[in-house]
């Protein structure tokens, strides 16, 4: 049936456990889940030990935070299967001060504006590593300030070409220092939904710093998207991931787990691809 390999919990901006997560997973009969939490890595360890529970091979993942300055947008990318994940702990906390950072300053705009203050929306954050926008949300929907996470409202408040808008962008590290990141902790990159951010240009700058997939399926992808991919990811001998994207009820759309996915082939060149690599890399080696 596929793998999902882009899931969040509530330990960053997801709504659901971790245990609830694996659950649902199993009752979609996905048998293979990665969890990549934003700049988070601590769902793996329960993540790996609740798959086990429930027969879900649940992949250690974490979906990293860059800032691509040269065209003042941000970027997401996957590290999958990190050998030394000890190693991204230190950009992890990093990221999530200046996550923090500009949180506090949309915190602080949503609760002069509006019938919340400061500790109920950090309350609705309760689990999380920091305080996302669906959180925010979450407070004044709880206030019946609004009837939904993802309304008008939602778009008010966080889109840059709103005139009310309350949006503080945090200052990430450069998407080639997040690539390094991941290659010096044993793991593999891939670029998260470029159909998303319009990040193909730096797709292409990646690729040339030794990018080693890109996330195809992803519910923001049309089928030209994919098929684009998909043929990028073949002309440079690219990984080819995909998933749902899930966040729960804090997801945009209607997104379950197992709504987009990997194709078994990919997940199998995925799981395989570290091994590859050094057995070229020994190749190579005995060849000169």
């Amino acid at each position: 049936m596929g793998a999902d390999l882009h899931c969040h919990t509530r330990l960053s901006d997801g709504s659901m456990s971790i245990d609830s997560l694996v659950v649902l997973a199993k009752k979609q009969g996905i048998k293979t889940i990665a969890i990549t939490d934003h700049d988070c890595l601590a769902a793996n360890v329960r993540g790996k030990r609740i798959g086990d529970q429930f027969d879900i091979n649940v992949l250690p993942g974490v979906e990293l935070s860059a800032t691509d300055s040269k065209r003042n947008q941000k970027a997401h990318i996957i590290c999958y299967l990190p050998d030394s994940p000890d190693r991204l702990e230190g950009l992890c906390r990093r990221n999530l001060l200046q996550s923090k950072k500009a949180s506090q300053y949309m915190i602080l705009k949503a609760a002069s504006r509006f019938p919340v203050t400061p500790d109920f929306i950090i309350k609705c954050a309760s689990g999380s590593t920091g305080v996302y926008k669906q959180h925010i949300m979450h407070a004044l929907l709880e206030s019946a300030v609004t009837d939904k996470i993802f309304s008008d409202l939602y778009v008010e408040l966080f889109s840059k070409e709103s005139e009310n808008n309350i949006v503080y962008d945090a200052k990430y590290p450069d998407p080639t220092e997040i690539l390094a990141a991941i290659h010096d902790a044993g793991g593999i990159a891939v670029l998260a939904h470029p159909t998303l951010y319009n990040s193909y240009d730096l797709l292409d700058e990646l690729i040339e710093q030794g990018l080693d997939g890109i996330e195809v399926w992803h519910p923001s992808a049309n089928a030209d998207d994919i098929s684009y991919l998909q043929q990028k990811a073949k002309k440079c001998g690219l990984l080819m991931t995909g998933g749902s994207d899930f966040h729960g009820m804090y997801g945009r759309d209607c997104n379950t787990i197992g709504s987009v996915v990997t194709p078994d082939e990919n997940l199998e060149a995925l799981l395989s691809y570290k091994s590859r690599k050094r057995r070229q890399a020994a190749k190579n080696a005995a060849n000169k």
